[in-house]
């Protein structure tokens, strides 16, 4: 059966982080992404082998090139037959090049318009640069991650771009495109970092009302404070990861750390929790990762070996699960989440820019005399 998405075509302006993202999604779920791509990128890379830009997977290329007079109008003929369109330009740009929300929704009324930003489309910082660390430090993320006595850890990127940023955007459009089979409109879609950010720690502000949450770092249930909700190194120099919060788990963890029959203070005793860290610490430090896994991996104790990106897709579970696949030699996590009925896939791998020029331009009606003068005169490449 083809994706929950199966007839929904998308246009993607090509752009970094997590508009990709949005619309990696999107394409794994079944919808058909045109991705629009500079001209100037056109013949990067190796031509035989697909790129293995992972956030490009799924969708086919046409290289436009937005500034010439031709190129908006044919990303407006894009439109015409699309169901949404992502972009991910600081506030401003898409109407400059003539591409903005009025022009395509005047072309498609029936149209969402997602549009990608770190700081939204309004507001004092939104015409300023940014990436993701500014992003989740401004919505209150960034302050609250790391241990005690330490600066605030970076979490890679996942907050803002991906968590708060392209999954909102994907969540958006997705939500959109539900309401106009209603309504029978399109709308714009303002998704931004910052808001996305900030709305992933909605859990974390509940806790903090009701006086269980401080704001010091690195001293809380979830952060590295509790010593049965954090990783433990190993004799061999490795890591395991433990979250007994639940009494019952965390019997488990005494009992199979060997501490069960110890007189110990009461696991909620918030200043006894760096002693029974270090307690914990010890105990771990006497067995190797292996040996770890063969005593706890399958218990209730809530545990997992702490693994790398090369080690994970072969961990049993995740070979069962098929939670990684391989597509053009490239090992790389699957779709998500699964459907019963519908099931996502990865329809191809990622294309070169402009590799599906003509293809695309074609289906556009224009013949080929037509793309021929647009090539010639620099409109697509």
């Amino acid at each position: 059966m083809p994706g929950p998405l199966a007839g929904c075509r998308v246009v993607e302006i090509a752009g970094i982080g997590p508009g990709p993202f949005c619309a990696l999604m999107l394409a794994d779920m079944g919808a058909d992404v045109v991705r629009v791509d500079r001209p100037d990128h056109v013949g990067l890379g190796d031509p035989v082998s697909p790129p293995v830009d992972l956030l490009g997977r799924g969708r086919r290329s046409v290289a436009i090139d937005l500034k010439h007079p031709a190129g908006a109008g044919l990303v407006l003929d894009l439109v015409d037959g699309a169901d949404a369109l992502v972009e991910g330009f600081r506030p401003g740009v898409a109407e400059r090049l003539g591409i903005g929300p009025e022009p395509c929704l005047a072309r498609n009324p029936r149209l969402v318009y997602g549009r990608m930003t770190g700081w939204g489309q309004d507001g004092p910082n939104a015409g300023a640069a940014g990436h993701d660390i500014n992003y989740v430090a401004l919505a209150g993320v960034l302050g609250h991650i790391g241990r005690a006595g330490s600066p605030p850890a970076p979490p890679l990127n996942l907050v803002g771009d991906f968590g708060g940023g392209g999954l909102l955007l994907a969540f958006g459009v997705v939500c959109a495109l539900v309401e106009g089979q209603r309504s029978g409109r399109g709308q714009v879609i303002d998704a931004a970092m910052v808001d996305g950010a900030a709305l992933l720690m909605t859990f974390v502000h509940g806790l903090r009302a009701m006086g269980l949450w401080d704001d010091d770092r690195g001293t809380n249930l979830l952060d590295s404070g509790a010593h049965f909700y954090d990783v433990y190194e190993t004799a061999d120099h490795r890591f395991v990861s433990v979250g007994s919060i639940e009494p019952r788990f965390y019997a488990e963890l005494l009992r199979l750390t060997g501490l069960g029959g110890q007189e110990l203070p009461g696991q909620l005793d918030r200043s006894r929790w760096p002693a029974l860290k270090a307690r914990l610490a010890a105990v771990f430090r006497t067995k190797s990762l292996t040996e770890w896994c063969s005593i706890m991996e399958g218990t209730d104790v809530c545990f997992a070996p702490v693994l790398s990106m090369a080690e994970a897709p072969d961990h049993p579970h995740n070979v069962a699960r098929h939670t990684f696949v391989e597509v053009a030699g490239v090992v790389q996590p699957a779709p998500a989440p699964r459907f019963s009925r519908t099931p996502g896939r990865i329809e191809r791998p990622p294309p070169h820019a402009g590799q599906h020029t003509d293809e695309i331009v074609a289906e556009l009606g224009i013949d080929a005399a037509g793309v021929a003068e647009l090539r010639r005169s620099g409109a697509i490449a």
